[in-house]
């Protein structure tokens, strides 16, 4: 894994290059303290992910991850900074996480993680059979951390009591989404099997009968969720249709 550490403070950029260093001995590892620099050195070095302060002078953070955009396989973002009213800001550029100063070991350990396998997927998620609009990744905050959630890798959306669930295959989040509108987003790549469930269509694997009616088996997941009576029709529909 390349890993470039944009800050401008060099004592916060030898930080997470020590904490790199443990989580990450075997990681190419570079430095840029600006944004000008930062571009620099992704056309160079074509890192993997990016650790990303946001103030910085002159380009800053969010200027760069605009650029970084516009190519055609742009590295993984994980912004870090001390200014958490910059979280909206990291989402709708979809950083894969956003981390407040100081970082900690087990959150940067994480985010990492989960830059492996949203770089795997940037492309899959600008299929042409993806809803025009919808977006590429769901996302969650937390009280020190922004975790989002390629919908590529979503198994299915839960509703609970006050919130809805995203499942993957490794990782579960928390959304402030309502169902309904995860339906209309994302109604060309989920069906509504449940009035508390969507799954994907493209993890569907079978239909089965249980003791209690019908339930959706998906890949990778260990639950399966329930079709109701009122949605098996629609349901079965999609599947002949996919």
């Amino acid at each position: 894994m390349k890993i470039l550490v944009v800050d401008d403070e060099p004592l916060a950029r030898q930080r997470l290059v020590r904490l790199l260093a443990s989580l990450q001995p075997d990681a190419e590892t570079e430095e840029a303290a600006n944004g000008e620099s930062a571009l620099a050195l992704v056309a160079q070095c074509q890192p993997d992910v990016l650790l990303l302060d946001i103030r910085m002078p002159g380009m800053d953070g969010i200027a760069v991850a605009e650029q970084l955009e516009t190519l055609p396989e742009p590295p993984a973002v994980v912004f870090c900074t001390a200014y958490d009213e910059y979280a909206l800001e990291a989402l709708r550029h979809e950083a894969v996480a956003y981390l407040l100063k100081p970082v900690r070991e087990a959150e940067l350990a994480r985010a990492l993680t989960r830059a492996g396998r949203v770089n795997r997927l940037q492309l899959a998620a600008l299929r042409p059979d993806d809803k025009q609009g919808a977006r590429t990744h769901v996302s969650s905050q937390g009280q020190r951390t922004v975790e989002s959630l390629p919908v590529n890798e979503v198994r299915c959306f839960i509703a609970g009591q006050k919130y809805v669930t995203a499942y993957g295959s490794e990782q579960q989040l928390l959304l402030p989404d309502t169902l309904k509108d995860l339906e209309l987003e994302f109604s060309d790549s989920f069906v509504r099997v449940h009035r508390n469930a969507l799954v994907s269509l493209r993890y569907i694997q079978r239909l089965s009968r249980s003791d209690d009616g019908w339930v959706v088996e998906l890949a990778q997941c260990d639950l399966r969720p329930a079709v109701s009576r009122r949605h098996l029709a629609a349901v079965k529909e999609k599947l002949v249709k996919r």
